[in-house]
């Protein structure tokens, strides 16, 4: 029988325990799903913590996976056995060998990417999709300022962002991910541990400030990011790898009439097909959402090579290599929570 990571309690990685699973038949509109890569992203890490509480216990993690459809249900029209997928989901489920999954939510892989890619940096194409592009349009003659720019979102941020002829101002926390950042297309890297972000970011843009700024970081970075900001200016705030940022009164965004963002991914696919739901969500060939997510895959081709994100540390690394036994590696996977539990990026932002 297929096995899945089951949570049956919040706490640390020793709650991650495998589980015999039978997901059984697709019904209408579903696809059944032999998973062959996982992503892992530190939005688990708080769910399996009990931080985040979206995911009903048991039950579970994980919200983005590549697989092989094994069967389709009535009425999944365009799949069949055989056929490549790759998705991301607000329902969670995919820490498991096979899935039931909505046919809606699948994307064709192309033959030039590979299903570790594809697993690894899906969510994070489609992130950089929504943040770039829905969230503040980046176009050229724009400054924007990406905090942690040598990660998994920060890597494809700075390269399509650059590539949108903005001019990039990327933080990293040493030289080997700060070289990483201008090799991403950052023209400006800032190392925060040893500089004062804030005052750098006004000597780059003599005084004017950034357009943007895109805040994985959250508490530590928070406040300083707010003021890096020129007149009209955008934070938008989409993880907290250092915790929690502290309540904002409003007045704090007057000084430069600036604006908060806190997006949720999920929230702008639904108001983008209007469906409110992962199973409400099947979606057309032309819907916006789709559109993104196929950018998404683009643009995890073009960063990713075919291969995993580099240096997107533990928001990056996957599991779920073949095993004969169970179609899933276990031992991989404690290795992953436990190194990767001193936090991150937030996944779904």
């Amino acid at each position: 029988m297929p096995q899945a990571i089951v949570i049956e309690e919040s706490g640390g990685p020793e709650t991650l325990r495998p589980r015999d699973v039978d997901p059984g038949a697709p019904g209408p509109g579903e696809l059944r799903v032999r998973q062959t890569a996982i992503g892992v992203n530190f939005h688990d890490v708080y769910v399996r913590s009990g931080l985040y509480q979206t995911l009903k216990l048991p039950g579970i993690p994980g919200v983005e996976a590549a697989g092989v459809v094994v069967a389709a249900g009535p009425g999944a029209d365009g799949f069949a056995p055989g056929d490549r997928i790759a998705y991301i989901t607000s329902s969670y489920g995919a820490y498991a060998a096979e899935r039931i999954l909505p046919a809606g939510l699948a994307l064709r892989l192309p033959d030039a990417l590979g299903d570790v890619a594809a697993a690894s940096i899906l969510l994070k194409g489609m992130t950089a999709c929504i943040l770039l592009q829905h969230v503040h349009q980046v176009g050229p003659g724009q400054t924007v300022l990406v905090h942690a720019a040598a990660g998994g979102v920060g890597q494809l941020l700075c390269r399509w962002a650059s590539h949108l002829g903005a001019t990039v101002i990327g933080t990293a926390g040493n030289k080997q991910k700060a070289q990483i950042a201008r090799d991403c297309g950052a023209a400006h890297v800032i190392l925060y541990r040893s500089e004062d972000f804030v005052a750098r970011v006004h000597e780059i843009t003599g005084g004017k400030g950034v357009a943007v700024a895109y805040d994985s970081v959250g508490k530590d970075t928070f406040l300083g990011s707010l003021e890096c900001l020129a007149f009209l200016g955008k934070l938008v705030n989409f993880g907290q790898a250092s915790g929690p940022v502290d309540p904002l009164p409003p007045s704090r965004l007057a000084a430069r009439s600036n604006s908060l963002f806190r997006p949720v991914i999920f929230h702008i696919r639904a108001r983008a097909c209007g469906a409110a739901s992962d199973r409400r969500c099947h979606l057309p060939g032309d819907c916006r959402w789709r559109a993104a997510s196929r950018n998404g895959v683009a643009a995890a081709a073009r960063a990713g090579g075919g291969g995993a994100s580099r240096a997107g540390g533990a928001a990056s690394v996957r599991f779920g290599r073949a095993d004969p036994g169970n179609g899933i590696t276990h031992a991989s996977m404690v290795h992953v929570w436990t190194s990767g539990n001193r936090g991150g990026g937030a996944g779904p932002p």
